[in-house]
C-alpha cells in the first residue's frame, strides 16, 4: 500500500497512536463516516478533515492546507487500514461475512489486482485478525454490496477488461518457449519482455504460462520452475508476503513450490529477528521449570481507573500550555504497584523467551514455527512496553512542569522526558522492589539536569570530570577518530533501514548526526519544525515514535551514543 501524501495528516496518524483504545475506536468510526462524504472532485482543508476525526481544531499550523478530493481519499484508505490495524478485532466477532482479497476477487468473478484498483475507486478495507492468526485487509460485505450498487459499470468493465483471444494466448505461449530456447534470461525477464511486446500486464501473461502448463503436465503434477530465486525476486516475494498474500498466491504468481516461497519468507524472517536487538533484565524465576505457567498464565489487563493527579499543576497556571491531545492523558488508566510488577515481569520474560528460542538458530535452516513462537513473543512484550510508557506519560509532564522555571522550552522537555522514559523501561530492574516511577524520574531528572547545565557532583568534581572529557576529546582527535567516524556511519545505517523519510530528518537533525561526530550540531524542535513546515508537538511526537522504533533495534550503548 502506498504512504499517506498528506504529511499534516501522516502526523495526526502518529498522534493516535498514543491515544487510549478507546478514543481510537471513536476516532476510526469518525474516519469511516468521513471517508463516505468525500467527493474526489472537491477540496478539502485539512482543518475539517482533523476536526471530523477528533472533534477538535488542529492547534499548529497546517489547517489551511487543501487536499484534492481523489487524493484525500486515498490518504483516507492508507489512514484507516493502519489505525485499524492497531485496532484489529477477530473476523469470529463481527456480525457479518468478512472477505479477504482472494475471497472476494473470486466471489465477484475478477483478479486480486482489479480488488485492489477498486481500492482507489473507494473499496474501503479494515484490519482484522483472521483465523490463521494474522491481520491482513478485509471487506465487509455491506461495504462491498454498497460499492457495487454505486459502481455497476466497474464489475462489468472488470470481467471483460484484457481477456486474451486463443490465437493471442498461443502465440505468447510460443514466445515464451522461445525466448527459453535461445536466451538465458529467468523466468521473471521472460515475462516482462513478453508483457511489453504484447501490451498486457506481468500477471496476464503469468497467468497465461502457468494454465498452459497446468494443463500440459505430467502425471506427477510437477509444473513448477527449479534454481535459485533472484533477490529482487525474494524481496517482492517477502513484501507481498507481509501485506497478507497468501502461500498459495504467491506459487501461481511466481511459480515456485510450496517449499520454495515458504525457504524464502523464513530466510528474511530469520534474519530480521537475527539483527534484532533483543535485551532484558534476568531474573532465577525465569529458570524454574514452571516460570511459563506461572508467569504467563493468564492474560495482563490494565484496570480502568484514570487519575488526573500529575495533572494538578498545570491546571494552575492554565491547560492552554498543553496541546490538546495531551489532555487525553487525564484518561489513561494509572498501574497499581501489583499491576506494575506483573507488567514488568511478564515483559522481560517474554524477551528472555525470544532471546533463548533465538540463539544458535540458523536462516537457512530455521522453522516457520521457530519464528512465529519468537516474532509472537517480541509483539506482545512490544504492546506492554507500549501500554507502560502510555501509563507514566503524565509523570513527563509533571516533572517537565517544575523545571519550566530554567527557562526552557516546554516542548523540549517533554520530548527529552519521553525518550528517557523509553531507557527507564528497558533499563528497570522490577526485581529489586522499587517502584518504575521512581526510577523514571531520576532518568527523566538527568536529562533535564544536561538542559540545564546543572550537576549533581561537587565544583571540584566537575572540574575534574571537565578536564578528563578535554583529554579524552584530545584523545579521540588524535587516536580514536576512525572508530567513532565508524559508529556513527554504522548508526545512521540503522536509522535509515528502520525509519519513514520524516522521522530519520527529525532524529539526524535533532541529535546533530549530520555533520561531523565530533562537533554535534543540535537543532530544536522548533527549527526542525519551521523547516518541515510542522508545529513543535507534531515534530515531539515524530521523534518519540522514531525513538520507540530504534531501542527495538539498538544496544543500550548504542542508544546512550544516540542521545548522548
Amino acid at each position: 500500500m502506498r504512504k499517506i501524501k498528506s504529511q499534516n495528516l501522516e502526523q495526526l496518524l502518529l498522534q493516535l497512536k498514543f491515544t487510549p483504545q478507546k478514543k481510537r475506536l471513536k476516532q476510526l468510526e469518525a474516519a469511516e463516516k468521513l471517508f463516505t462524504i468525500i467527493d474526489r472532485d472537491k477540496e478539502y482543508p485539512f482543518e475539517f478533515v482533523f476536526f471530523r476525526i477528533t472533534g477538535f481544531h488542529p492547534a499548529g499550523p497546517g489547517g489551511d492546507e487543501l487536499i484534492k478530493g481523489d487524493v484525500l481519499l486515498g490518504d483516507l484508505q492508507v489512514f484507516l487500514s493502519r489505525l485499524s490495524g492497531w485496532l484489529a478485532r477477530p473476523v469470529a466477532e463481527q456480525k457479518q461475512k468478512i472477505y479477504t482479497v482472494q475471497e472476494l476477487a473470486k466471489k465477484v468473478g475478477v483478479s486480486t489486482k482489479t480488488i485492489y484498483r477498486w481500492r482507489d475507486r473507494g473499496l474501503l478495507a479494515k484490519k482484522f485478525i483472521f483465523n490463521n492468526g494474522k491481520i491482513c485487509n478485509g471487506y465487509l460485505k455491506s461495504t462491498v454490496d454498497k460499492f457495487l450498487k454505486e459502481n455497476p459499470d466497474l464489475l462489468t468493465n472488470a470481467k471483460n477488461f484484457g481477456r486474451l483471444t486463443n490465437e493471442q494466448k498461443q502465440k505468447i505461449i510460443k514466445r515464451s518457449e522461445k525466448l527459453t530456447a535461445e536466451t538465458n534470461l529467468s523466468r521473471h525477464k521472460i515475462i516482462t519482455r513478453i508483457g511489453s511486446e504484447f501490451g498486457k500486464c506481468n500477471e496476464t501473461i503469468r497467468q497465461v504460462l502457468l494454465n498452459h502448463e497446468q494443463a500440459n503436465a505430467d502425471k506427477s503434477g510437477e509444473m513448477y520452475i527449479s534454481g535459485a530465486i533472484e533477490p529482487a525476486q525474494a524481496a517482492e516475494i517477502y513484501r507481498l508476503y507481509k501485506q497478507g498474500c497468501k502461500a498459495k498466491e504467491l506459487m501461481k504468481r511466481f511459480n515456485r513450490n510450496k517449499s520454495s516461497i515458504y525457504r524464502i519468507i523464513n530466510q528474511r524472517r530469520a534474519r530480521a529477528l537475527l539483527a534484532r536487538k533483543i535485551e532484558f533484565i534476568h531474573s532465577d524465576e525465569f529458570l524454574e521449570e514452571d516460570a511459563k505457567e506461572k508467569i504467563l498464565a493468564k492474560p495482563v489487563h490494565i484496570e480502568n481507573s484514570p487519575s488526573t493527579e500529575p495533572l494538578k499543576q498545570f491546571e494552575l497556571v492554565g491547560t492552554h500550555i498543553l496541546p490538546e491531545y495531551l489532555q487525553i492523558l487525564k484518561d489513561t488508566p494509572v498501574l497499581t504497584r501489583e499491576r506494575e510488577v506483573e507488567l514488568f515481569r511478564r515483559y522481560n520474560y517474554l524477551k528472555y523467551l525470544a532471546f533463548r528460542t533465538r540463539t544458535g538458530i540458523k536462516p537457512n535452516l530455521v522453522s516457520g514455527t521457530i519464528i512465529k513462537q519468537i516474532e509472537q513473543y517480541l509483539a506482545e512484550a512490544e504492546e506492554i512496553k507500549r501500554r507502560i510508557i502510555e501509563a507514566n506519560l503524565r509523570l513527563v509532564i509533571s516533572i517537565a512542569g517544575k523545571h519550566m522555571a530554567t527557562g526552557t522550552d516546554f516542548s523540549e522537555l517533554v520530548s527529552k522526558g519521553n525518550f528517557a522514559l523509553i531507557n527507564a523501561v528497558e533499563e528497570f530492574d522490577y526485581t529489586l522492589g522499587l517502584r518504575f516511577g521512581r526510577r523514571a524520574s531520576l532518568n527523566i531528572a538527568k536529562e533535564y539536569a544536561k538542559l540545564s547545565g546543572k550537576s549533581t557532583g561537587s565544583i571540584k568534581a566537575r572540574l575534574g570530570t571537565l578536564k578528563n572529557l578535554e583529554r579524552g576529546a584530545q584523545t579521540l582527535m588524535t587516536r580514536d577518530f576512525a572508530a567513532i567516524e565508524r559508529a556513527h556511519q554504522s548508526l545512521t545505517q540503522v536509522i535509515e533501514d528502520n525509519l519513514t523519510e520524516c522521522e530519520q530528518h527529525v532524529i539526524l537533525n535533532r541529535f546533530g548526526l549530520i555533520g561531523s561526530p565530533i562537533k554535534k550540531e543540535m537543532k530544536t524542535l522548533k527549527q526542525i519544525g519551521e523547516k518541515l513546515g510542522l508545529s513543535k508537538e507534531r515534530v515531539r511526537q515524530i521523534e518519540l515514535t522514531a525513538l520507540q522504533k530504534l531501542r527495538q533495534s539498538l544496544s543500550s550503548a548504542e542508544f546512550e551514543l544516540l542521545i548522548g
